[in-house]
């Protein structure tokens, strides 16, 4: 479903629209699709930032294992 919205932009930003817009889209069409790529973007960001988040805090577990590991080997020898 769409809904008709106004929106008040600068001309220069309306122009980089235009340059932005695919053959045969129209304004409404380009800034749409601007805005889907854009959002898309910035919640593949966050996913990836809360996947590294999850990495680093596993990681920095394990590597206290690791050092431990090596301690103890250290010692063995």
């Amino acid at each position: 479903m769409k809904l008709k919205t106004s929106v008040t932009l600068s001309a220069d930003i309306v122009k980089m629209i235009d340059n932005a817009s695919q053959a045969d889209e129209s304004r409404s069409q380009a800034i749409e699709r601007l805005l889907r790529e854009r959002l898309a973007a910035i919640a593949r960001q966050a996913a990836d930032d809360h996947d590294r988040a999850l990495i680093d805090q596993h990681a920095a577990k394990r590597n206290v294992e690791v050092r431990e590991t090596l301690r103890h080997q250290a010692g063995d020898l």
